[in-house]
């Protein structure tokens, strides 16, 4: 398999690098996709964006194909890590799928982060069916930014799993899978998303000065 095509945002000369992946249902180019790229290299980090096969299909092949087999979506990982690798902090993660598919490969890869926004814990109706096992074990600095009302994992229900001291969590008020609240509830989309990307951007200050400690 080759490398990934990288769609880049930040500085070449950043401290650390942010590679970033999609969720299963929209492309690496979203309005929420682009808002968290844009957000964090704002703030002087380098942020690789890249697409699993099936999604980098669907903009040539014109059919709406479905999310490649976990063994595909995980080698695709470990090519996006190869890849970016560099003589600076490394931090991966993604959208839903992509920061779960993330997450199985972090320990393996040696990264030094991993950030997780809308982490599925389970599908949506189905919270018998969990998706944490690994996350009862990761050693790798994890940040988690989760809707409080997220149907994939509620902040009630979360709170109940077991989880590794490795895993931070960061609530965003009222949102729901994509972190955007309710109108009534006096959040709004645009402060939700700032919020989001303040931590992810102090997660990854912190990274940095971890690595030069």
């Amino acid at each position: 398999m080759t490398a990934p095509d990288f769609l880049t945002d930040g500085p070449a000369d950043a401290p650390a690098s942010f590679v970033l992946a999609h969720g299963a249902g929209a492309p690496m180019d979203t309005p929420f996709m682009n808002q968290i790229a844009e957000g964090v290299a704002a703030a002087g980090f380098r942020v690789l964006r890249f697409e699993f096969p099936y999604m980098a299909g669907r903009r040539t092949g014109g059919s709406k194909r479905p999310p490649d087999r976990q063994p595909i979506l995980l080698e695709s990982w470990r090519n996006a890590i190869a890849a970016a690798a560099a003589d600076r902090a490394l931090v991966i993660g993604g959208k839903s799928m992509g920061g779960r598919m993330a997450s199985l490969v972090a320990d393996e890869s040696g990264v030094d982060g991993l950030i997780c926004l809308g982490y599925p814990f389970h599908p949506p109706g189905k919270p018998d069916k969990l998706r944490t096992e690994h996350l009862e074990g990761i050693i790798c600095p994890t940040l988690i930014l989760q809707g409080e009302r997220d149907p994939f994992g509620t902040r009630t229900e979360v709170e109940s799993y077991r989880l590794s001291e490795a895993i931070t969590l960061e609530w965003i008020p009222d949102g729901n899978h994509d972190l955007s609240p309710r109108k009534a509830s006096g959040h709004t989309s645009q402060s939700n998303m700032a919020a989001t990307i303040t931590a992810a951007m102090t997660f990854l200050e912190n990274v940095v000065r971890r690595q030069k400690a």
